[in-house]
């Protein structure tokens, strides 16, 4: 299904889409409330709030941020902001580590971990079984969010989700964001994991736990490096193949049984169009709209004195179309 996104004129090139968003965003003030909530395992999870949900009665959106993202991220701030104006509620909900502070435990996050927003829904399901609850995830969010759906199929307490520039596959992803300009971007977010990390020696000792050293962590380039030696072997992962072979959500898509949007734009230089499925693949209730261009998780049209961010527009009308008259 073709996107009805028009890029900014001049700037459709991927990277002006993928950096713009936040060039322009820096005088923008990020408006939340803080609710940290404590998980059984003996960690936290911390959440930002559009509108306390105890004084406000309209439908919730949980929005995942991407890897290494939080509410501070131009396309989550944004979009609260959005969905604020079309009557509905919001919530980031960050992964482990992702706000502030580092989580207590050795294990952190990664792209096929669904216990934690599972535990979160079920959280809001329980607490407002009145409120229609639907989701929005970015990147490594969306990939997340959708491999959740799948496993829950048609027990899914969301009556909508949304996915934005997810990589689908997580190993292509992998060797595609390690070649060309891509490597710029890995650097970035490599540079960010790895002082993570190394905060996280502090209270762990990872070369006893599975065997990392602190001196390597310096040394590590790619997310083939970072997830073999780290992320597999810190969840249960046998290496970075079998990391990315059991937690890509793209197997799980069939398995959606509620109203879906992908949303993907040709030219994300994260990864290529291949990780997404076919329209032969894709159930009844997911469509996928792909744009020549975007970037990732851009998608910037307007002009420089007047940006238009299109998610904020197509997002809040997908939930729209699809809010239900009652909640079971």
């Amino acid at each position: 299904m073709s996107s009805s996104f028009i890029p900014m004129r001049g700037f459709s090139n991927a990277h002006f889409q993928t950096i713009l968003p936040t060039l322009l965003s820096k005088n923008e003030k990020v408006l939340y409330r803080h609710e940290r909530l404590e998980l059984d395992d003996g960690d936290f999870m911390d959440l930002a709030w559009q509108a306390l949900p105890s004084v406000d009665e309209r439908p919730i959106i949980v929005i995942f941020h991407g890897l290494e993202g939080s509410v501070r991220s131009p396309y989550a701030f944004r979009l609260m902001k959005a969905l604020d104006a079309k009557g509905f509620n919001s919530v980031v909900m960050h992964f482990r580590g992702c706000y502030s502070e580092q989580n207590r435990l050795a294990r952190a996050y990664h792209s096929g971990e669904t216990g934690d927003a599972r535990f979160f829904i079920d959280h809001l399901h329980t607490l407002y079984p009145e409120r229609a609850l639907g989701a929005v995830g970015y990147s490594l969010g969306g990939n997340m969010l959708m491999k959740l759906q799948g496993e829950l199929g048609s027990a899914s307490p969301l009556f909508a989700s949304v996915s934005v520039s997810a990589p689908l596959r997580l190993e292509m992803t992998a060797d595609h964001i390690n070649s060309g300009l891509s490597r710029f971007y890995q650097k970035i977010l490599m540079d960010s994991l790895k002082r993570r990390l190394l905060t996280k020696f502090e209270r762990h000792d990872y070369a006893s736990l599975i065997g990392l050293e602190k001196e390597v962590v310096p040394t590590l380039k790619s997310f083939w490096q970072y997830d073999d030696l780290f992320t597999g072997p810190a969840h249960g992962f046998k290496s970075a193949e079998d990391y990315y072979a059991r937690s890509s959500a793209y197997p799980y898509i069939s398995k959606i049984k509620r109203p879906t949007l992908i949303i993907h734009a040709k030219d994300d230089p994260f990864m290529p169009s291949a990780v997404l499925p076919t329209l032969e693949q894709l159930p009844e209730q997911v469509s996928i709209e792909l744009s020549e261009h975007g970037g990732h998780v851009g998608f910037v049209g307007g002009t420089l004195l007047h940006p238009k961010y299109w998610l904020q527009e197509r997002i809040p009308a997908f939930f729209s179309e699809h809010i239900p008259t009652s909640v079971n």
